[in-house]
């Protein structure tokens, strides 16, 4: 696919945004209590084109009803049906934002301003997607807004050992065919954040099968490989000759069983793709899926440097999800944009460093289409 045409893509999901002048219906009610003891609550946007359902469990999406061709509404991403499920669940981070620093760092250390820090290792030696206890493991604060939520949770100083009292808010809202996610930190030290949201979408509906056959477009030209444990070498890699290179829509299972090392790593698909930027575009295009047998689409947007593309590998059938469905491996893909995985120690890497008096922002906008 020419870049020409991955422009229109943008066009076409601004234009989107900007036709539908209908405001979302914004409810929230009680969705139990947290092993905590506190109380957590479900809120609900909805408008002609999609529903979508998210907690302050962890400020989850736990769920998104999107029409296919036929104009059949089914649930498109993975998830549990109740709070004691989302709990109870401490592999898959589904719908979940994920931080203080989502993806991995090596061995959970870092350095920032000659002071090295260590956070708590869960992932094969590594720390993964904020340590131990993330913030996908905590109820954060909501205010309804206008066409969406506002979910704030304050991170004290020190928490997993990052340094600094960091104050984040994400911001869903629901406009047109696209729900924007608008993340903000900031911090009163020194110190690394890396915010995304960690849904695992199936455009065949929840539950319904595999998603190798749906077909992913990915605006990189480069990819982060990775070592043992999922680190990144340092190295950005070119995506040609490789089955990395997703600049043609391609089935995702087509090449996910080849021979080649970085899939054997990973068990399939769990990279950083480098995105392809234009003349500084602030919102560029990440991915764009296909689901042939449905029609639905799904276009991707962000102002980050790159996409973490997961092929749900590890799920294994042993996790139960809604309505009992049992999830096989590959019952999901993740499209997790965010700055790169162990960022901090690579140099060569987009900076993660956050400092006081200044605000980390960063905007995703998930577009759900259909292809007739």
């Amino acid at each position: 696919m020419v870049r020409s045409k991955w422009m229109a893509f943008i066009v076409m999901m601004l234009s989107m945004l900007s036709a539908s002048a209908a405001s979302a219906a914004v409810k929230s009610e009680p969705w139990g209590v947290s092993s905590n003891g506190e109380k957590v609550a479900l809120y609900t946007l909805a408008n002609k084109n999609l529903t979508v359902k998210i907690t302050t469990y962890g400020a989850r999406i736990v769920s998104i009803d999107a029409a296919d061709r036929h104009g059949k509404v089914e649930d498109v991403v993975l998830g549990h049906d109740s709070l004691a499920g989302y709990e109870a669940d401490h592999a898959t981070y589904f719908g979940a934002v994920v931080g203080r620093y989502g993806n991995r760092i090596a061995k959970g250390i870092f350095s920032l301003e000659g002071q090295q820090y260590s956070v708590p290792t869960n992932n094969n030696g590594n720390a993964l997607h904020g340590g131990t206890l993330g913030f996908d493991r905590k109820v954060w604060t909501a205010t309804p807004l206008p066409n969406g939520v506002e979910m704030t949770l304050i991170s004290p100083d020190g928490d997993m050992g990052f340094p600094g009292m960091l104050t984040a808010h994400v911001l869903y809202t629901l406009e047109g065919h696209s729900l924007r996610i608008v993340y903000r930190a900031t911090t009163t030290k020194p110190t690394v954040v890396n915010l995304t949201n960690h849904s695992y979408f199936n455009l065949h509906g929840n539950g319904r099968g595999t998603i190798l056959d749906e077909r992913m477009m990915i605006n990189a030209d480069r990819f982060t490989p990775v070592l043992d444990g999922l680190i990144p070498s340092g190295e950005l890699a070119p995506v040609t000759g490789t089955p990395f290179d997703f600049r043609k829509p391609t089935a995702i299972g087509a090449r996910i069983q080849q021979d080649d090392a970085q899939l054997k790593l990973a068990r399939g698909y769990d990279h950083n793709f480098v995105l392809n930027v234009t003349n500084g575009q602030a919102l560029h295009l990440a991915a764009h899926v296909t689901d042939p047998d449905t029609g639905r689409t799904l276009t991707v947007a962000t102002t980050e440097p790159g996409v973490q593309f997961y092929s749900g590998n590890f799920l294994d059938g042993t996790i139960e999800g809604k309505s009992g469905v049992a999830y096989p491996q590959h019952a999901g893909f993740c499209l997790e944009t965010q700055h790169f995985p162990d960022s901090p120690n690579h140099p060569n890497f987009p900076t993660t460093e956050l400092k006081p008096g200044y605000t980390m922002t960063s905007v995703t906008i998930f577009t759900f289409g259909v292809n007739q």
